[in-house]
């Protein structure tokens, strides 16, 4: 396939507007291409208008699966207005292609996309099964990746790896997780000037804000790669009008957790201080977790690994760290499979996803579709 081609294809799923959701349209194109090269694709549906793809080239009788996976939806351009170009019409410039979702990441998938296409039209020979995922909700829950696992394709997948945006900066083999949680504060309205007919619900959640500060804040917990777990309240509300007591308050946070201080821990500990604090005469409080995703860490020195980390410096001469990162990525869902497999988060990118004028090094996208073709020659022999 010639590097115009490449490019092209890029440009045309970024400029589908798979903005948290409608990602439908890029997995039929995705399809498409597949299918003008002979290889069948199939549709996983989450919802109306949210299919996954599932593609598998290879020998079917092999027991050694390499996973490829991307998700296709994007988060939101925002103010439209403050882009130099329409996010949603992509545009190279000085050798970046400039465009919401170039960078988080359709330039990972469409290279391991094209890397599939590649290795058939090669009739490349190895020995095993390379199957893509490409997946729908990353940005808002990790859905696709949860729907995949549950439904058992990546029970039989022995290495997997991520397209998110590392660059060549690092490969990503453990992150954090990540815990949204929502407090709610159950109170009793009364005039402002006559407080002890009413039940404060404002009080009452402060009472809870400034006790997890203290249970979660007054000791350090951290792990050598991931660095230290974090806890923040990031939205309050609560009140009707200036001079009632407040009936209701509410407050969310998010949670970035590390293997020695899980989901599981900090979860529990929410609850307990939830169940004390309501052993108080009027206080109603109720915890409701709203995303729960594990953290992830991998082996460092996988096979997967290391080629990733051969394979790219023989192509662009760039010795790349193995590294953790903060940020939750699909891998939080895949790796609660059936059976225990690494996991890397390996594609094109930098530093811009989710900002204004995002974009993607184009000769970094194209590196990208070589450096995954040999990793799967590699691997799969």
């Amino acid at each position: 396939m010639e590097n115009q081609e490449k490019v092209q294809i890029l440009k045309d799923i970024v400029a589908i507007k798979s903005v948290n959701g409608n990602e439908k349209e890029v997995a039929e194109y995705l399809s498409k291409l597949f299918k003008k090269y002979d290889i069948d694709s199939t549709f996983l549906e989450f919802e109306k208008d949210r299919d996954n793809l599932i593609v598998e080239i290879g020998n079917k009788n092999s027991e050694k699966v390499l996973a490829f996976s991307g998700h296709m939806d994007v988060v939101s351009a925002g103010n439209v207005a403050d882009w130099t170009t329409d996010p949603f019409k992509p545009e190279i410039r000085d050798g970046k292609m400039y465009g919401r979702g170039t960078c988080d990441m359709k330039s990972g998938l469409a290279a391991m996309a094209i890397a599939m296409i590649e290795l058939k039209e090669e009739n490349a020979m190895f020995n095993g099964r390379l199957r893509l995922l490409a997946t729908v909700g990353e940005e808002v829950g990790e859905l696709g990746a949860e729907q995949l696992t549950k439904e058992g394709y990546v029970d039989d997948v022995t290495s997997m790896v991520i397209g998110e945006p590392s660059g060549y900066a690092g490969i990503v083999y453990a992150h954090k997780g990540s815990i949204n949680f929502k407090v709610d504060s159950q109170g009793k309205n009364a005039h402002s000037s006559m407080p002890q007919l009413g039940v404060n619900a404002i009080d009452h959640l402060n009472d809870f804000y400034t006790r997890a500060n203290q249970l979660f804040r007054s000791e350090i917990h951290t792990d050598e790669v991931l660095g230290d777990f974090i806890y923040n309240v990031t939205m309050i509300s609560g009140g009707e009008q200036i001079n009632s007591i407040p009936s209701e308050a509410s407050l969310q946070g998010n949670i970035r957790t590390i293997p020695g201080y899980d989901n599981d821990v900090v979860i529990k500990k929410m609850n307990e201080l939830i169940d004390e604090l309501n052993q108080k005469e009027t206080y109603h409080l109720t915890l409701t977790i709203e995303a729960n995703k594990i953290s992830v860490k991998s082996e460092k020195d996988s096979d997967i690994a290391k080629i990733a980390q051969q394979v790219a410096k023989k192509h662009v001469n760039v010795d790349i760290p193995m590294v953790g990162v903060s940020g939750t990525t699909d891998a939080a869902e895949f790796t609660k499979g059936k059976q225990a497999f690494p996991v890397i988060i390996f594609g094109p990118g930098n530093e811009t996803p989710h900002q204004v004028d995002e974009y993607v090094d184009v000769d970094n996208y194209l590196e990208m579709v070589d450096i995954y073709k040999e990793m799967v020659t590699t691997y799969l022999n």
